[in-house]
């Protein structure tokens, strides 16, 4: 059963970039079956996607965010990471790291979700 477990600051300040990690158990993240992702819910407000990272290190975003948002990964320890420059307070949300199930080539859904951390940006 593959888990995801994300670790990172609970609290940022606002300019700082936040940096998120997911690790990854029961699975690879080299695997071609799934798509790493990262996911956002602020208060009160609706799930965003924030972009993923492939099998082969690829990497796509959301066009809202692209311009502030990295995804990279390290093999050797199973593990892919989140970057975030440039945080604001409305960047204030749990985030959440996901497993997308991949299905002749395409997204097919979240198979797997993290528990989520909260991560609130000071002014």
């Amino acid at each position: 059963q593959v888990q995801l477990l994300e670790s990172g600051p609970g609290l940022v300040n606002a300019s700082q970039t936040l940096s998120l990690t997911c690790t990854v158990s029961g699975g690879s993240i080299t695997t071609t079956y799934y798509r790493w992702g990262w996911i956002r819910q602020p208060p009160g407000k609706g799930l965003e996607w924030m972009g993923v990272i492939a099998y082969d290190g690829s990497t796509l975003y959301s066009p809202s965010l692209k311009s502030r948002t990295s995804i990279s990964r390290d093999t050797s320890k199973n593990r892919f990471s989140l970057q975030l420059r440039s945080m604001a307070p409305e960047d204030t949300a749990v985030y959440y790291c996901v497993a997308f199930l991949v299905l002749g080539g395409a997204n097919n859904g979240i198979d797997h979700w993290g528990k989520g951390t909260l991560v609130t940006v000071s002014s």
